[in-house]
Order: C-alpha cells, then structure tokens, then sequence
C-alpha cells in the first residue's frame, strides 16, 4: 500500500509525506513565492503547493459576486490572485534551485490541461491535488486521471458515498485520500480523525491527513492515526491580509509540526516486543528474579 510521489514512497511503511499548502498565501505577488521556497527548505517540508483556478469558469454565485474588501468581487479578486505561464515557470525554476518539490491543486478542466502543458514542457509535478470542494465534479475527476500523474484527493464536507463515488471514477492505482474537515478553522472536537483508519481499511491506500484546526495537536495525532501525507497551510505571518493566512502556520509551528511528525516513524517500531541491547544492563541491575 504505497505511492511514489515524484522520488519519494509515500504509505504506511514510510515516515509522513509534509504538504506545505502556500495556496493564496502568496496575495497574487510572484516575488514572495521564493520565500515560501525557502520557508519550506528550512522546516524541510516534502513539497509546497499553489491553486490553479479559473475563476471565469465558476458560477455565479452570491459568494463570487460578493464584494470584497470594499473595492472589487470575489471574482475579480480570484483573478488578480492567478499566477499564468510565466509565473508557474519561475516557480519551477525556484523548485529546481531549492530541491523542493511543488504542485497544485486544481479546481477545474482548464486548470488541468494548464498544468498538463507545462508538465509537458519539463515541469517535474509529484502528484495533482483535487481539493474538497470538487470531490464531486465527475468531469474534473475523469479529466485529472486521464494525466497519468498520481492523484491526492481531500475529502472534506464529503458523504463516504460520495468519497466512494469518486474512488470508483479515479481508480485505486496512484490515489492517495486525505481525510479532512472544511472550516477554517476546524474545531478541535469535529477532526473526527478515527476516519482515517476507516479510511485506509474502505479503500486499502495511502489516507493522509489536511488539516485546518489551530495548533499542533491534531496534525499530530493524525500522523499516530496512520496518516501518511500531512498537508497544512503555510504564511510568514498570520496577520497578513488574506482570508487563509489566519489558518496558516508560521515559522516556529511548521519547525515543530515537521520535526515531530517525522520522529513517529522512527518511535512506532515495528509492533514486535523485542529486548534492546540498551535494556539488558537495567535488566542485570534490577531484575531481581
């Protein structure tokens, strides 16, 4: 039960894979983007990622039509925040530069065959992310599968029909799950994070954990759960203005989440109970039968 992401083997027998989502934290300005590379370098996250969404494709909605910030719509806000070719290919090149990883998550078809042109043009992609809200759009499911490049799917304000409707439509090869909770931020006795062994014995793959809530600790305990890919939201400063920044970690929360969420492969073992050389002189001095 494994995926290999780019070089690396994600899965139950491998330490957990760390996702920092930049999303839209970089505000639409390309020149902070190498800051997130350098954040993610120095608390050695695995991989960061960025949305692609055309925001002339979505409906309209109150909530796209919506004004914000008291200048412009939610629409026209989404658009000043979409990196195109250019940007994606000095991203690429920051990736290469820094040996870090990156991806995207895609919100619709075009984004799909945008991200398809450029991996044709040598960008080095591990997996495409399909995120929560478009768990249910057979179309972009069909479409992302037919890339060929493994697939990592959240699963929040999602039915376990409707997870196992897009299960069936994207195949078991190449598919990791992430069990997630759609607020942000989540509050701490809704994580529900018992779904993730559920998870991992429904579909028999890797289950990964994206998590919203404030602080360490269910990041954590999704990790002792069995998660395998742990994505959380990065900023370099949670007052920043942006509607994700609030729910973002910053340096000393990622220096923490990384480092301990790493140590867990190593502290597991190998459930076999064993006597280590280590104990055998405490054995000698104290055992008395």
């Amino acid at each position: 039960m494994e995926v290999i992401l780019g070089d690396t083997p994600v899965g139950p027998d491998h330490p957990v894979y760390c996702i920092g989502e930049v999303g839209i934290n970089h505000q639409g300005d390309i020149g902070l983007v190498e800051k997130f590379f350098q954040m993610a370098v120095l608390h050695e996250w695995d991989c960061i990622k960025f949305q692609k969404r055309n925001a002339d494709l979505w409906p309209e909605t109150p909530y796209f039509s919506k004004t914000f910030n008291s200048e412009m719509t939610y629409r026209e806000h989404r658009r000043r925040l979409e990196f195109g070719l250019d940007e994606y290919n000095q991203i690429n090149e920051w990736s290469i530069q820094y040996r870090i990883p990156w991806s995207v998550s895609v919100w619709d078809n075009a984004s799909v065959q945008f991200m398809m042109l450029g991996i044709d043009g040598g960008w080095d992609i591990p997996f495409i992310k399909i995120p929560s809200a478009c768990l249910t759009d057979d179309e972009l499911l069909v479409a992302t599968r037919h890339t060929h490049v493994p697939i990592v799917l959240s699963t929040g304000m999602s039915t376990i029909e409707q997870i196992d409707h897009a299960v069936d439509i994207l195949g078991g090869n190449n598919l990791i799950l992430l069990h997630c909770v759609s607020t942000y931020p989540a509050d701490n006795s809704e994580l529900n994070l018992k779904c993730i062994p559920m998870l991992m014995d429904r579909y028999n793959i890797p289950i990964g954990y994206s998590g919203h809530e404030p602080g360490l600790q269910g990041s954590l305990f999704a990790v002792a759960y069995g998660a395998c890919v742990l994505e959380r939201h990065i900023t370099y400063d949670r007052t920043a203005p942006g509607s994700d920044h609030a729910a973002s970690l910053e340096y000393e929360g990622q220096r923490r989440l990384v480092r301990d969420a790493k140590l867990h492969h190593m502290m597991k073992g190998t459930g076999q109970k064993v006597v280590y050389e280590s104990e055998i002189p405490v054995m000698n001095k104290l055992r008395r039968v």
